[in-house]
């Protein structure tokens, strides 16, 4: 190893010294999320009015800056994977990966998008072809169909996955090559320095992406739990109501409440596995029991579509028309994902150790954008084939949309109920990820955080969900941590000239 990486090694373990003792970022974090919740539900209306201001103003005058970025991302990540830096370990040059394949797919995928397949599986391709994006076919036709499928594709691509994929290679990069403290701040090191990322800067950097990260999972557990009940009244009667949902976020809570106690490799590498094992069983049975030749054909399809119109889709903005579909679908979207990266990133690092940069960018850029083009042909094919009237039926709300299309075909309820389940330990898995990766944050990168921390941010977690449900912010807080994030779109494209910087110091 060269003087020059000896140096960044030792300046990484003088930063883990230094902020051993520091827990004010622990602090601040809790202090600001309890803030920004507590005016969410003492002025929901001025909350609410704040936080969509803030986000039209960023959505109509910076809709460009959040294009340019992710399609630079997608490029960071398939340069990385082509450059002669593709060879170079996560981790020492005789590391090897902790996690079979299997389990390593199952925890980013279950991490990375998990709830999110099944709550809009159905619905968005549905919408899409109802109302077609920017008025491009006529609505319930075949090339609304195909449109709404290479839409889906477009949304659920490459593009999030590569977001995710940078800022995690830079975490994981810094964190088991360098021995740096598994925080976003010290991806900066090359570039601040130790004095810069140990100070102000970086605990603002830190403290931004616990908020994202908080902001985000409290939401998707919020919409995850509104589902979960909403399956349960389809299915068994069961009341769509507050104590329903007070009773699914105590049960869930306690379950991944255990989960995270019991630590990374029993825990989360258990419920990820089986994730996958529901999710592949549901799909099959949907594959089988639907219109399986149309699902083929829209997988076939979708997929040259989605590659024929990549480029022109990624830089499309309507300069002189109107913007209202892309900014409240890709725009939206795109700023999500970036929300979604602290939180994403920190985890998929922790899990990477010991893969080449190469068979990292493959594994999180190939592998689950493949899972996410299957799920949204087999369910999107699913809602399309029964027609415009039906499609419009199941969208009204979109908690129920699955279950409205899964009832129109042969063993529907077995299908939903399966989806129900899978929903369950979505959920679970998504909320025992983050709270370890909130534990992580909150003390200075440990890469096994106590059991103490993980438990007030689980708590905190349910308790914002619940709060925020109560109060029907949920939506509000989505935008507020949209909006919130939008530094981290900067952050990471400077955090990919930081990795740059570093990766021209290895002798390959």
């Amino acid at each position: 190893m060269s003087d020059k990486n000896t140096s960044v090694k030792e300046s990484g373990e003088n930063i883990l010294n230094n902020k051993k003792a520091d827990n004010k970022v622990f602090y601040v974090s809790l202090a600001v999320v309890f803030a920004i919740v507590g005016w969410g539900l003492l002025s929901p209306d001025g909350f609410g009015k704040a936080a969509n201001g803030l986000y039209v103003f960023l959505r109509d005058t910076f809709g460009w800056m959040y294009l340019l970025s992710m399609f630079f991302f997608v490029l960071v990540a398939i340069g990385l994977a082509c450059s002669k830096y593709g060879k170079i370990k996560l981790g020492p040059d005789d590391s090897q990966p902790e996690y079979s394949y299997v389990s390593w797919f199952a925890m980013l995928f279950s991490a990375g998008m998990g709830i999110g397949l099944v709550f809009w599986g159905v619905a968005e391709p549905l919408n899409h072809f109802v109302n077609p994006p920017m008025g491009m076919a006529q609505a319930g036709t075949p090339q609304a169909a195909n449109l709404a499928i290479k839409t889906s594709f477009f949304h659920w691509g490459f593009h999030p996955w590569a977001n995710y994929s940078v800022l995690a290679l830079a975490l994981a990069y810094f964190q088991f090559r360098k021995n740096a403290p598994g925080l976003i701040s010290n991806i900066f090191t090359p570039i601040l320095g130790e004095k810069g990322v140990n100070g102000p800067i970086g605990k603002c950097i830190d403290i931004l992406a616990i908020f994202a990260t908080v902001a985000g999972v409290a939401t998707s557990l919020g919409l995850g739990t509104l589902q979960i009940n909403s399956g349960l009244n389809y299915l068994f009667g069961i009341p769509a109501n507050t104590v329903s949902q007070i009773i699914i976020i105590v049960i869930v809570t306690i379950l991944f409440m255990l989960s995270a106690v019991t630590g990374l490799d029993k825990g989360i590498k258990f419920l990820s596995n089986l994730n996958l094992g529901i999710a592949f069983t549901l799909m099959i049975l949907a594959f089988l029991l639907g219109p399986t030749i149309k699902i083929i054909n829209s997988f076939t399809n979708g997929i040259g579509q989605y590659l024929g119109g990549f480029i022109a889709d990624s830089f499309h903005i309507e300069p002189f028309g109107d913007n209202s579909w892309l900014g409240g679908w890709t725009l939206f979207y795109w700023a999500w994902w970036i929300a979604w990266a602290p939180f994403v990133g920190t985890f998929i690092a922790r899990i990477s150790r010991g893969r080449t940069i190469r068979e990292f960018i493959i594994g999180v850029l190939l592998v689950p954008t493949l899972g996410s083009f299957l799920w949204f042909a087999v369910f999107g094919t699913l809602g399309i084939n029964l027609g415009e009237g039906i499609a419009q039926e199941a969208i009204k709300v979109t908690e129920t949309a699955f279950f409205v299309v899964m009832s129109k075909y042969p063993l529907g309820m077995i299908i939903s109920f399966v989806a129900v389940v899978l929903l369950c330990t979505f959920f679970v898995t998504s909320a025992d990820s983050a709270t370890f990766v909130l534990g992580m944050m909150s003390s200075n990168g440990d890469l096994n955080p106590s059991t103490r921390k993980k438990i007030i941010w689980g708590v905190v977690q349910s308790l914002m969900a619940f709060a925020l449900l109560l109060g029907g912010g949920l939506k509000t807080l989505q935008i507020a941590s949209i909006a919130a994030a939008f530094p981290f779109a900067i952050i990471m494209i400077l955090g990919c000239f930081a990795l740059f910087k570093e990766l021209k110091k290895e002798n390959v």
